[in-house]
Formats: structure tokens, sequence, C-alpha cells
């Protein structure tokens, strides 16, 4: 970790640790390279740490039961960061920011954030006004996606009592961004669908009428608070990254989704069902699937071996000459010293041969477990092929949708290791991407082709690669179909 400010003990040295991924997976979003990224992420973090320390001195910290006067440490921490930045913007550095955000801090977007309090996004204004440890729960649980255990065990709480916190805590939020969406300067067009917005997001079933619908198609101010004051159908994530940090909010949603998945999901079953019974989410399906094509493979792999322990031979039944049961068994494993040579179908040897497509690298010269290429047999005519298995697997998931674009993250997982990917997909509906991470985006017509960014080009066998994108539709959104990765098809799960 570099220079950064030193902890009073031995609990804000473990509340650094756990700020500072955040911290800095943000700055690496802001910025233009590695270097940079520490460098405005170590700046930031002193920067918000001395905030939080000269508010926790103050008179306000010291009453009890008074509500907090600032964000929860995370979000702190990430609007630091983007403070820098337009720091550095002003003061000649911007060379060293995302070209992006440099005409995002130049623009009037970026004004909202430091305007007239009134005047500043909803989510921002309504977390501001929760309890400290009311809006750090919903931080955690929606933005930073932390399980409720890991939340409960952070903030102190009984676990079988987060899941009701939480559920109060959305209430509350939902109640501060109401009161500051009436509190905000509105125009005669939009307070008159103030009152109608209001009931239309409370129920999770109701239907938006046309006018209304037509307005938030228009209006980003009333559509963004149609986005925080419905607490309820996985918007809620969305809304308070994109309303607290700005810029890039919708990115660092996606990577602390998947951080919290490597971080936490590494050894530990998958349960039939999420956390409170919702169903499990595209990654942990695609994991299913993928075991399931394991168990598939090991299947495949004994039918081929039963199929050439069988003796081939003519019509009349007799065993062709030079076939001995020694000779029909097949290649248990390569020889030790030189890797296994494929035999051509021209090959002279009277005797039935298994056809080896390769080894995985990285295993030690051991063949690969997964069925390659097919088991034939030279003598008689008869053999057995045996299907290459799928090469990977693709899950979809549609994160948010609104009334003219969406958000959406496609995962693939690889049987085979890779040094550089590309997906590509088609939409039925005329759907067309506009922004894109973790990927570069092209697009022609209704094909759509992702292509690795420099940091993840490289993904082991059996791994996942992630991407997420933002995109507009009109009449429809249908799902997409006809994923391939690197040319090959894939297959899709849910």
């Amino acid at each position: 970790m570099p220079d950064l400010p030193t902890p009073k003990d031995a609990a804000e040295a473990a509340l650094f640790s756990e700020c500072w991924d955040a911290v800095l997976s943000y700055a690496d979003l802001c910025t233009a390279g590695a270097t940079a990224a520490t460098q405005l992420a170590s700046e930031a973090f002193a920067l918000g740490i001395r905030e939080v320390r000269d508010t926790e001195s103050g008179p306000v910290a010291r009453g009890t039961g008074r509500r907090s006067p600032r964000l929860p440490m995370i979000p702190l921490l990430l609007t630091a960061v983007r403070s820098t930045a337009a720091d550095w913007e002003e003061s000649g550095q911007g060379d060293d920011l995302d070209p992006d955000l440099r005409l995002w801090l130049n623009s009037e977007k970026a004004t909202r954030y430091t305007g007239p309090p009134l005047q500043r996004p909803l989510a921002l204004r309504a977390l501001r006004d929760l309890q400290d440890a009311d809006a750090t729960l919903l931080w955690l649980a929606e933005v930073e996606a932390l399980p409720h255990s890991v939340v409960a065990r952070r903030l102190g709480l009984d676990p079988a009592l987060v899941g009701e916190e939480l559920t109060e805590v959305r209430r509350l939020f939902r109640d501060r961004c109401h009161r500051a969406h009436l509190d905000t300067p509105l125009d005669a067009n939009c307070r008159s669908y103030a009152r109608l917005l209001d009931a239309v997001t409370r129920s999770p079933g109701a239907d938006i009428p046309a006018d209304l619908s037509r307005h938030l198609a228009t209006c980003v101010d009333c559509a963004e608070a149609a986005a925080c004051l419905r607490p309820h159908g996985g918007g809620l994530p969305t809304a308070l990254a994109g309303g607290v940090i700005g810029w890039g909010g919708l990115a660092y949603l996606e990577r602390r989704r998947r951080a919290a998945e490597v971080r936490l999901g590494a050894g530990r079953p998958d349960p039939a069902e999420g956390e409170n019974g919702e169903p499990r989410s595209g990654a942990e399906r695609a994991r299913t699937v993928r075991n399931g094509l394991l168990v598939a493979a090991v299947l495949v792999s004994l039918l081929a071996l039963a199929v050439s322990l069988m003796p081939f031979g003519g019509a009349d039944g007799d065993i062709t000459a030079g076939d001995t049961p020694s000779d029909s068994s097949p290649v248990a494993a390569p020889r030790p010293s030189p890797p296994p040579v494929t035999s051509s179908p021209s090959s002279a040897s009277p005797s039935p041969t298994t056809t080896v497509s390769g080894t995985k690298g990285g295993n030690d010269g051991k063949p690969d477990p997964e069925p390659q290429g097919t088991s034939s047999s030279a003598a008689g005519g008869g053999g057995a092929t045996v299907k290459e298995a799928a090469t990977c697997t693709v899950g979809y998931d549609l994160v948010n949708e609104w009334p003219d674009g969406f958000q959406a993250t496609v995962s693939v997982t690889t049987t085979k290791a890779l040094t550089n990917w590309s997906v590509g997909w088609s939409f039925k509906d005329g759907q067309q991407v506009g922004q894109m991470w973790d990927a570069t985006v092209a697009q022609s017509g209704d094909r759509v082709t992702a292509t690795a960014a420099d940091y993840n080009k490289a993904v082991p066998a059996r791994g996942t690669l992630s991407f997420g994108f933002l995109a507009s539709w009109k009449t429809k959104n249908s799902p997409p179909y006809d994923f391939t990765l690197n040319g090959h098809p894939c297959e899709k799960t849910g």
C-alpha cells in the first residue's frame, strides 16, 4: 500500500484496508494508467480521511442520536477521488485522466455535484441525510454487493436480522428521496407529475401511465427520481452508484460485484438460491452449468473408453489380423518423454488407434480431461465418433431497464485458456450499444463485438470473463442471441 494516513488504532487500520480496495478500483477507472491510478487514489484517500477526522472531532459528531453530517466512509472516499481528479484537471494534470472523464468534468453534469445543494442528485442528498449506520448498511449491501453475513460482521449486527434492517433502511432511503424530490426546484410540468410518480413507484406491480412514461423518457431529472423512489426491482444499486459517484458509477458498480464474487465465492458451496430466497445470479448459474458440463465430459470419456475396448472386425465377426486385446485398448496416458503424436488416417498400422488432439498447457503433460477430437478404428471400417464438447457458456444478465435504454452484463466461461478474446452476439430488435466497460465495443447493424481490454486479455482454463454495457432500445428489448467466443459458438445459460 502506498504512503497513506497512519491509522490511530487497529480498528481504523482494518477500516483503511477495507476502503483502500474500493478507492483504488474507482481511481483506476478515472485514470489512463496504473501509476496515475495509485497516485490519484493516495491523494484522494488522504483527503477523505482528513475530512472524516475533522467531522468526528466536531461538535455535531459528539451529539448522541444526531444524523450523520457526511457520507459513509466508502462513498465519501469515492467522491474524494472525483474531487481530486477535478483538481488535477484544473492544475494541468489532466493528461493522466481518462479522456471521457475529462469531458465529463468540463460539462454541466459535473457541476450538479458541486453546485447548489437542492440541485444535487437525489441519491447523494438522501444518503447523506440518513444516519451513518443506516447509510453504511445500504451502501455495503447494495453497491459493494457484500453478502448479509459479511455486512453484519462489519457493522456488528445480528446476521439473522440484517435482511429486516436492510428492508427498513430502503424504506427510509425512499422517504428521504421523496422529500428531496419535493424540495428540488422543479418546473411546472415536472411538479405536476411529482404526486403521480410517488404513487406509481410505491407499488412493485403498478403500471406507469402513458403520459408519465413519455415524460420520463424525455426528463432526466424525473427519470432519476423514479429510479431512486423505486427501491424494489433491482435498480437501487444503479441509482446509488450513479447518483453518489457520478462519472463511472455503473462501471464501478460492476467491478465491485465481480470483486465480491472473487473474494467470497472461491471454495464456497453454491446454494440453490441466494440469500432471502432470491434466485441465484447469472454468474452462479454459469458456475452450475460449467460443473454440469464437466460431469458430462467425464461420462462421454467413459463411453469412448467402452467403445474403444470393443473388438472391431469384418462382417464374419473375425478379429482383424494383428488385433489383440492389448492392441485394442486405448492409450491411457502419453509417454513420459515425447508428447503424444496424433495418428493420421493414412497410418499403415493395422491396429486401432486413439486420436489425441492435444493437451492443455500447465497440466504436466497429462491428456485433456475433456473429449477432444475423435476415437476411431483403422480396421474393419467400424468406429465411434465423440462429439467435441462445448468450448464456452455465456450468461446474459439484464441489470436494469428504463423506457429508452437498459444496462446489461455478459459473462463467458471458457473451457480453454485464452490469451485474447472477442465475444460476439446479435440483437433482434435493433438495440444499439452506447457505452461498454472492461471491453471495447464495435457494432455493425444488429451484430455486436466486444474485444478484450489490455488488462483482461488472459483468461485461464475454466475461467470467466465479464463485461457490461449500456444500450438503447425502442419498441422491444428481446435478449441477444448467437453468442460466439473467438468465432466459436457458445451455449447460453439461464
